[in-house]
């Protein structure tokens, strides 16, 4: 013991298990990544923002073995300063955990959350780490008009080919440079937009997106899978196709495979790597 006269006036009560989980990328350092913590019951929800503060990722997610007789967890997701009501890369990153590392032997696994069922099926082994598809409602824009006046200049004036709305603003840009580009004011864009989503048809992948979300204490999201929610079904109307190849163009950087599965559904598809596991004392 390096101190062992020393005594902490504070006696641990409670250990968890957190997993750190890069995902919609197959390489570290790239991708989203999120922390994981499985649970036997909710904690405090108070202490559940704490944590997501702490550990200071776009995501940290928390589920519990679900009651639903549909479901195999309740899951919930927190930003350093929010609970959200749907993340694709902390579900995918749950998954993980669960299928790779806690000996899930399901083919598919079923999460209730507050957007209702979210179901993600293990597809393939990769490299380092493996494939998975989220099952995620569909949330189809609509052309928005109630958007501030000052997008143009949020963004830095680029030319907006359209702006539409489901959860969060979609604007539609002129090209993937212009995407890749763009250099938001995000002092500017806290006054006016919680969540916002900038979009392009790709060069090389069907559309490209990037995705900044000040008003939950994130400026840019390395790989929003919710935002794709809103994204495929843009997509797939304005390119006639409902099978998508898809690029979120962060400085991280990650890659998803889409599909609009019907007018309710869509399939998110991304690989995961594995980063680190620690443990929380409280």
């Amino acid at each position: 013991m390096l101190y062992p006269n020393y005594q902490s006036s504070k006696q641990t009560t409670m250990k968890l298990t957190l997993y750190q989980v890069d995902a919609f990328t197959n390489k570290l350092f790239s991708g989203n990544p999120a922390a994981v913590v499985p649970l036997e019951k909710w904690l405090d929800d108070k202490l559940m923002q704490q944590l997501g503060l702490e550990n200071n990722l776009a995501e940290t997610v928390f589920f519990v073995p679900s009651t639903h007789a549909e479901a195999d967890f309740d899951i919930r997701w927190f930003t350093p300063e929010v609970e959200i009501n749907l993340c694709g890369h902390a579900t995918l990153a749950s998954a993980y955990v669960l299928f790779e590392l806690l000996g899930n032997k399901k083919e598919e696994i079923v999460f209730n959350s507050k957007s209702g069922l979210l179901k993600v099926k293990a597809d393939a082994q990769t490299a380092l780490g493996f494939k998975g598809f989220l099952d995620f409602p569909s949330w189809k824009p609509k052309p928005a008009t109630d958007y501030p006046q000052q997008l143009a200049e949020i963004l830095g004036n680029p030319k907006i080919v359209s702006v539409s709305k489901n959860r969060d603003l979609l604007v539609e840009l002129e090209n993937e440079e212009a995407v890749k580009n763009c250099n938001p004011d995000f002092t500017l864009m806290k006054k006016y937009i919680d969540k916002m989503i900038i979009t392009a048809k790709g060069n090389e992948a069907d559309f490209v997106s990037r995705f900044f979300a000040p008003g939950a204490g994130i400026n840019e999201d390395p790989v929003t899978g919710s935002a794709h929610a809103q994204l495929i079904p843009y997509w797939s109307e304005k390119l006639n196709k409902t099978t998508l190849y898809a690029k979120q163009l962060s400085s991280r950087g990650g890659e998803l495979w889409c599909e609009q599965l019907s007018e309710d559904r869509v399939s998110i598809g991304g690989e995961c790597v594995f980063y680190m596991k620690g443990e929380i004392n409280l």
